[in-house]
């Protein structure tokens, strides 16, 4: 299978490390990995903030590099879910471009889903001599969660990690507070919201918290260190699974 890796905005900026683990969990699932350069936003920020002429052009440069592609899979539940959910509607006013998209939608996947659902890794790379060992929890990611349906994916996934046990916190499906320009525009509330998420995180007992969404993972460990939290690890799936970190 070829498959074309969106890595999207944050972890292109960010982690770029990400990138390379989500490239070598592929690849050990017998995929061929193409990760376009020219490639930049999903359009989520334009689509959110109603600018949806921004998010139209940035859903067309997609499906220009995008579309050749056996699959897309993308790293995070947040642009998955724009581009599974919500292209249907930024592309409405475009019939070509509609129709463009029609023919893509069901190929684009969540990063543990292709895994789990497609490719049927029954095996995850090798990790690190100093890669992660301990007891984690997972937070569920809105985006992925209730526009993709991943929840038990990288749980299962999780499960294959050698010398890692998944103790599963209270309220895992509650929001983390970020939601893009909402923790922006609501600071107090997003603040509240966070701060109940790492009251869980902390209440499990486990040495990380693992998610899927790097936005969601920024705003955790973000208020984890703020709140004087320095010892609980926060890490993006991929890195677990493909035993970098």
């Amino acid at each position: 299978m070829r498959i074309g890796l969106m890595v999207t905005c944050l972890v292109d900026v960010m982690r770029p490390e990400i990138g390379l683990s989500a490239i070598k969990l592929l690849e050990a699932a017998g995929c061929e990995v193409v990760v376009p350069d020219t490639q930049t936003c999903c359009g989520q920020p334009a689509y959110s903030a109603g600018n949806k002429p921004a998010a139209r052009a940035l859903a067309a440069k997609f499906l220009d590099e995008f579309e050749g592609f056996d699959y897309i899979v993308i790293p995070s539940g947040s642009c998955g879910g724009t581009i599974r959910t919500h292209y249907d509607d930024i592309l409405s006013d475009d019939p070509a471009l509609l129709q463009r998209y029609q023919r893509v939608q069901q190929r684009v996947y969540e990063l543990t889903d292709f895994l789990v659902n497609v490719a049927h890794i029954e095996k995850l790379p090798t990790a690190a001599p100093n890669a992660f060992r301990g007891s984690v929890t997972y937070h569920d990611s809105c985006s992925g969660l209730r526009e993709l349906g991943v929840e038990r994916q990288p749980r299962d996934l999780i499960a294959k990690r050698e010398g890692v046990a998944l103790t599963e916190m209270s309220h895992a499906r509650q929001c983390c507070g970020f939601g893009g320009a909402f923790a922006v525009k609501y600071g107090d509330i997003s603040t509240a919201i966070v701060d109940e998420k790492c009251e869980h995180i902390h209440a499990s007992g486990a040495d990380a918290v693992v998610l899927g969404d790097l936005g969601c993972m920024l705003n955790i460990e973000g208020r984890l260190r703020r709140t004087g939290d320095n010892k609980t690890r926060v890490l993006h799936v991929a890195q677990l699974l493909a035993g970098d970190i």
